[in-house]
This record gives C-alpha cells, sequence and structure tokens, in this order.
C-alpha cells in the first residue's frame, strides 16, 4: 500500500463533503454514499453517524475495499479500522473543518456509536 499524495490530501481535505461506496462480494461497486471526510496528519477517515448498522459501513466490512471521490480525487481504497488512540484528534479535525455547520449536526460526528465507526480511508496503488 502507498501512502497518499500531497495533491490528494489537499484536494479532499478542501472538499466539503466524499462519495464512498464499497465492493460487494462479486466486486461490482455499491452505491456511492455522501459521507464527511477529515484529514489527520497525511492520513484520511470517515465515520458513519449511524454507527457499525448503516448501509454502507456494514458494506465496507465486507471487503474492506471501495473507492472513493472528492475534490477531483477518484481512488480505490482500503477500510482499516481507526486507531482508537486517535479518537480525539479525529473529533477536533470534525470540530475544525465542519464548524460552520449547526453545532447538533457536528456533535453527530462525535457520538460513542460514531467513533465506533470510524474508518481510516488507504489508499490503493
Amino acid at each position: 500500500m502507498t501512502g497518499w499524495t500531497a495533491d490528494e490530501l489537499e484536494k479532499i481535505e478542501a472538499a466539503d463533503e466524499l462519495e464512498i461506496a464499497s465492493l460487494r462480494s462479486d466486486g461490482t461497486l455499491g452505491s456511492l454514499r455522501t459521507i464527511w471526510v477529515v484529514r489527520v496528519d497525511d492520513d484520511l477517515y470517515v465515520r458513519s453517524v449511524n454507527g457499525r448498522t448503516s448501509d454502507w459501513f456494514r458494506g465496507t466490512q465486507r471487503r474492506h475495499e471501495g473507492r472513493i471521490r472528492a475534490g477531483g480525487v477518484e481512488k480505490d481504497v482500503t477500510f482499516v479500522e481507526a486507531d482508537a488512540d486517535l479518537e480525539a484528534r479525529i473529533d477536533d479535525a470534525y470540530r475544525q473543518k465542519y464548524r460552520r455547520y449547526a453545532k447538533s449536526i457536528v456533535d453527530s460526528t462525535l457520538t460513542p456509536q460514531a467513533r465506533s465507526a470510524a474508518l481510516k480511508l488507504v489508499p490503493q496503488a
């Protein structure tokens, strides 16, 4: 696996939303879902506000692969469980990036349910 390029990180970080689709069991892409994405250092993270039972999150758990689109970047990715040690930094990234939205909306990404469904997006070569 390789890392994100500086250009990719900047474009995705600048985008308000990210479209995400997981690979189905048969290798086809599922439906695109629009979610928020944050950057912590040189890594990108997403959370499911509905926790581990949301359709899109469950899809990521089948093959742990999919595709994302944001800021003009389209990339195949591997979905990796986020390190629990980064929880507070990911929280801060959501608060900072989405601070112009209502606090109640941002807070939905900071609940124990959402934290339990945090994924690191790792670009595939």
